[in-house]
């Protein structure tokens, strides 16, 4: 499932495609067609996201639905380019076309023509965003205390924290010597504050690069004269993926396990359990 950063990076491109543009919308799938109907001829005006959440609002808002509402999920993809666009295939589920760029989406969890209470109503169910300026981390601070579940799960729940997925949990947790059995409890506000820092930092770095990578300079594969990382994720991690390879910095294998129905990946010497030392 696609992490936060690349549906703001989304959000970025349909702005810089669409905003202000008027726009010709359609459904080759069909399962859009109504809405799209609507919505042909109008200027987009705003686009937005909110963790995995990405938001399109058409014109002024008319008829109390003014958003489009997406959410990925597994196996949704899309395609942004510049025109002439191919021809749609009938897995196109929504379709934007202006004279200069094409953006198709398939697969999706979510497509749908949303009001703005529906809107309203699906921030107040997330977590803070760091990616969003209006994000307030002490929120997620509360949720996170207060909790004996692992923090490994909880920066998965997207109520405590939206836009973390697997990637970003792994390497946030790796980058600051943290067990991912640990419960949510026995952090520090110290830690974490440290983990929202870096969280902001590195995802806002995947926006502009359009990838992961998490890697500090001093352990790229230049710097430690390794070879390059190859997967198809892409991007530089210390942890993500690479079971029973040996840790960049102390050479122990890392591990993986599964937690709450997806893989977790660490290193049991640079994240020890304080519970055994």
């Amino acid at each position: 499932m696609p992490e936060g950063h690349t549906i703001h990076r989304l959000a970025q491109d349909h702005a810089d495609r669409f905003v202000g543009q008027t726009v010709q919308v359609s459904s080759p799938q069909g399962k859009f067609s109504d809405a799209a109907a609507l919505l042909t001829g109008q200027e987009l005006t705003r686009t937005e996201a909110h963790g995995k959440h990405l938001f399109l609002q058409f014109g002024e808002g008319f008829d109390g639905a003014p958003w489009v509402h997406i959410h990925l999920g597994l196996f949704g993809k899309y395609t942004l380019g510049d025109t002439p666009a191919p021809p749609p295939t009938d897995t196109v589920r929504l379709r934007l076309l202006t004279e200069t760029s094409f953006s198709d989406l398939r697969g999706p969890t979510a497509c749908a023509l949303i009001t703005d209470a529906e809107k309203d109503a699906i921030h107040d169910r997330l977590g803070p965003d760091p990616l969003r300026p209006d994000a307030d981390p002490a929120r997620a601070y509360a949720r996170i205390s207060r909790s004996r579940t692992t923090i490994a799960a909880l920066l998965m729940d997207q109520k405590v924290i939206a836009g973390v997925g697997n990637v970003y949990r792994a390497e946030v947790l790796f980058r600051h010597g943290i067990d991912p059995y640990t419960p949510g409890k026995d952090l520090t506000q110290a830690q974490l504050t440290a983990i929202w820092d870096d969280l902001k930092m590195l995802m806002r770095e995947g926006v502009r690069l359009n990838r992961i990578d998490t890697v500090r300079p001093e352990h790229t594969p230049e710097a430690m004269n390794r070879p390059p990382r190859v997967d198809d994720h892409g991007g530089e991690v210390y942890v993500y993926r690479r079971a029973p390879h040996p840790c960049h910095l102390c050479g122990t294998e890392i591990r993986t396990a599964e937690l709450a129905a997806r893989n977790l990946f660490w290193c049991p010497a640079c994240q020890p359990d304080r519970n055994r030392i």
